[in-house]
């Protein structure tokens, strides 16, 4: 517990917030829809092969421009985890308004995310690229850092590409949707 003195209301209680109370209000902020990949990993004598791996993820944001830096977070019970945890590349793929399913196959435990959705191709790297994005950014992953139950992956953009431009898909209050286009008219 936290105590916090403040002019004129005396000493306040702080509490530590319960899970289910920050998650309700970061359902209030819309979050760009992106869908990571990594390619498979071959094993050896010490480690089975890895499946590639792709998620769903509405945790991605720039870091830095010089150098260009971007993250995004995984949970470490994902299933994806154990792939992405070795992964030397990913690509992060800015998902286009109309691209909710695949936002949902990605999202999905369970499943073959890549037969589920046959619409991707081998990259660079065997980075398996999925098509009609927004934008897709070729990543090194330069470092991981442990946060709580999730890891934060740092990625060093290798390749950039760019699709059709369009609305962005976005995830708010539970559900996907999308910006409502230009605002008409001045400010």
């Amino acid at each position: 517990m936290t105590t916090v003195d403040r002019p004129d209301a005396g000493t306040v209680e702080l509490r530590p917030v319960d899970v289910d109370s920050f998650r309700g209000l970061l359902r209030r902020q819309a979050s760009t829809v992106t869908v990571v990949t990594t390619p498979g990993l071959r094993g050896n004598r010490m480690r089975a092969d890895l499946p590639p791996a792709g998620f769903t993820a509405t945790s991605f944001t720039s870091v830095s421009l010089d150098p260009p830096l971007v993250s995004v977070c995984l949970g470490r019970a994902s299933s994806s985890w154990p792939t992405v945890e070795q992964a030397e590349h990913v690509a992060v793929h800015l998902l286009a308004s109309g691209q909710q399913e695949i936002a949902q196959i990605f999202a999905t435990s369970g499943i073959d995310r890549f037969t589920a959705h046959p619409g991707w191709t081998t990259g660079p790297f065997g980075v398996p690229l999925i098509g009609d994005a927004l934008a897709v950014l070729l990543c090194r992953v330069v470092r991981r850092i442990e946060a709580g139950d999730h890891t934060i992956l740092l990625g060093e953009p290798l390749a950039l590409g760019a699709g059709e431009d369009g609305d962005p898909l976005l995830h708010h209050r539970g559900r996907y949707t999308t910006t409502l286009g230009d605002w008409p008219g001045s400010w």
